[in-house]
């Protein structure tokens, strides 16, 4: 049974489409470790909070292994990486409505550096 792929990834990419068709705008709260890829200047204790509608990213791609795409933050186009495992919750940002979802804290030795 280990083998069965997770649904996190699966129930992400669906409320991202949910919040985009219904014309609201998607956010993700994200657990920021040595996994993620964000300019750490916004991070606030250990999280960060992206819009990630199509109007605020470039190059968006939300796969069943990560969240990447092009943001800008104080007018700076940057390259960002979130592992789907560091994502805490996906929601509208107009009604709050979406999904949290429990963080497991890595291992020791197990946490890989975000690509460069």
């Amino acid at each position: 049974m280990s083998n069965i792929p997770s649904t996190k990834p699966y129930l992400v990419r669906a409320l991202y489409e949910w919040c985009v068709d219904a014309g609201f705008t998607p956010h993700v709260a994200v657990v920021v470790d040595d996994t993620v890829r964000v300019p750490r200047a916004f991070v606030r204790d250990g999280q960060i909070v992206l819009n990630i509608a199509p109007d605020a990213t470039h190059q968006f791609n939300l796969d069943n292994e990560a969240l990447s795409c092009q943001a800008r933050f104080g007018g700076v186009a940057q390259m960002l990486y979130v592992p789907i495992a560091n994502i805490a919750a996906i929601y509208a940002r107009e009604n709050g409505q979406g999904m949290a979802f429990e963080v497991e804290p890595k291992l020791d030795g197990a946490s890989t550096a975000a690509p460069k």
